[in-house]
């Protein structure tokens, strides 16, 4: 009983040393891939049509395109911003819990020095 157990930690130790893996079932999901939450996305972008659809990994909004802020929920109806942009939207309770807190994709940093 005793070299089962040793040999088992010995396993374990060497699946937890080994390098991670590119692609998995669960997470480094690539787009077009279904999903549950955003965490498991490539992109970071867990996405549904509606309530009914199923959602899946997409690519973030880029600049000018319908967004989502950042939420809890894991899954969005509109993706959220590309890394250097901002949602411009006005967040509501109401939005909040219902997941539509829609906004557009802008760069700040054009925002203000057009104005």
């Amino acid at each position: 009983m005793m070299r089962v157990l040793v040999f088992l930690a010995c396993v374990a130790l060497l699946a937890m040393a080994a390098p991670p893996q590119e692609k998995g079932i669960f997470i480094n999901l690539d787009n077009g891939e279904l999903c549950f939450q955003s965490a498991q996305c490539k992109s970071k972008c867990c996405h549904r049509h509606d309530g009914l659809s199923l959602a899946r990994c997409t690519s973030r909004a880029a600049e000018n395109q319908e967004c989502s802020p950042l939420t809890l929920y894991g899954t969005y109806y509109r993706c959220p911003c590309e890394s250097g942009l901002h949602c411009d939207t006005d967040i509501t309770i109401g939005g909040s819990i219902t997941n539509t807190n829609f906004g557009i994709c802008i760069d700040r940093n054009e925002k203000s020095i057009s104005d």
